[in-house]
């Protein structure tokens, strides 16, 4: 397996990375992650389809682009990939063309051969999707037999579309699954928050899908107020900084959930993700040194699992962390280019949700607010 990096900026692709490269002609896949306007309205996908024309070519928006330790925005980080003994077949559906996003999680499924499977990168349209029904749909069918991870595509600090694509210009409500296939592929994966947990643990007791409304029979706005203090009177700017905690079943790690906005009359919450009635949740709160030391210890976690330092490390991080963190967003960063050294090229995004299981041998799962980080190499 070789790896070569490129910086898509001001219409001109750039490698970054010394030493050895791929070579273009056995390229066989490509991600880019860039700003939507970037790869919209620049010819993205046709300068990368023409220098790499044997290659699967994945594009999709982002909320600022990770290439090494540096974090950009309006580029497009760019990671061409060869293969010596691994295969892929990538498949893209549209949410357009299912009832929901379960259904066009199953559905992506099915159009997966499992013989000889070893991973599946999965990464999707971040407006029109549900990202927990999508998982949910996925999960379904994979049932546990193989790691799946990615990301949703972002917009910015927008909020309004994204785009994804597979072999062709990136458009809305896409979502590619990448099958990579062969015993000597090797990948790892962890996925690490940071946030500092406060409060009792209490209950869902009315919600509707990603809307929560009750909290023990209490108006969800009404009790998550009480929790921030002077911050609440700068809602909804401030719930960034106090996301809340789930666990949907009793022994459950718990998942992020961000708070996209608020309702005033209902007295209700739209988080980045859904919020089951009878799910069990505790109030969070953002600590800058934490979200850097968890980006640290989710590149430990998943080198650890290694024999040796990967040839690639996919980072895909929350637009939440990015706004919190600001100016020190590229920390996180440089902490898991550190932990990985220089052997290891870091490539990847800031999205609306990210994917990855908890631990090896579980299913995957939509987080918000974390750092997910999947290694990719061979023996």
């Amino acid at each position: 397996m070789q790896t070569t990096l490129f910086l898509f900026n001001d219409n001109k692709l750039q490698t970054q990375n010394g030493g050895a490269s791929a070579e273009v002609s056995k390229i066989q896949l490509v991600l880019g992650f860039g700003g939507k306007e970037v790869i919209n309205t620049q010819p993205v996908f046709e300068e990368l389809k023409s220098k790499f024309p044997n290659a699967h070519v994945v594009l999709c928006s982002t909320a600022g682009e990770i290439i090494n330790n540096r974090v950009n925005d309006n580029t497009v980080s760019v990671a061409a990939i060869e293969f010596e003994k691994t295969t892929i077949q990538p498949v893209t559906v549209n949410i357009r063309d299912f009832e929901n996003s379960y259904e066009a999680g199953k559905g992506l499924i099915k159009l997966i051969d499992f013989k000889d499977l070893a991973y599946i990168l999965v990464i999707s349209d971040g407006s029109n999707v549900n990202g927990s029904e999508l998982v949910r749909g996925i999960n379904e069918l994979v049932n546990d037999r193989v790691p799946v991870t990615g990301g949703l595509a972002g917009d910015g600090t927008n909020f309004q579309s994204t785009l994804v694509g597979l072999n062709e210009q990136p458009s809305g409500g896409n979502i590619v699954a990448i099958p990579f296939y062969g015993n000597h592929f090797v990948v790892s994966h962890a996925s690490m928050g940071g946030w500092e947990i406060f409060g009792p643990e209490r209950t869902v007791t009315k919600s509707v899908a990603n809307q929560l409304f009750e909290i023990e029979g209490q108006k969800a706005l009404d009790l998550y107020k009480t929790y921030l203090g002077t911050y609440a009177d700068e809602l909804p700017g401030s719930a960034l900084l106090f996301p809340l905690g789930i666990k949907i079943h009793e022994d459950d790690a718990p998942i992020v959930r961000t708070i996209l906005s608020i309702d005033q009359d209902s007295g209700s919450m739209v988080f980045a993700g859904d919020i089951p009635n009878g799910s069990k949740v505790r109030f969070m709160k953002a600590n800058f040194d934490k979200l850097v030391d968890a980006a640290t210890n989710a590149a430990g976690q998943a080198f650890q699992k290694l024999p040796a330092a990967p040839q690639l490390a996919l980072l895909i991080s929350c637009v939440g962390r990015k706004i919190i963190l600001g100016k020190r967003t590229e920390e996180e960063v440089e902490a898991v280019a550190d932990t990985f050294g220089n052997n290891t090229l870091l490539t990847g995004f800031y999205s609306y949700g990210e994917i990855s299981p908890f631990n090896d041998n579980a299913k995957c799962e939509l987080h918000n607010q974390t750092m997910t980080i999947t290694t990719f190499d061979e023996l």
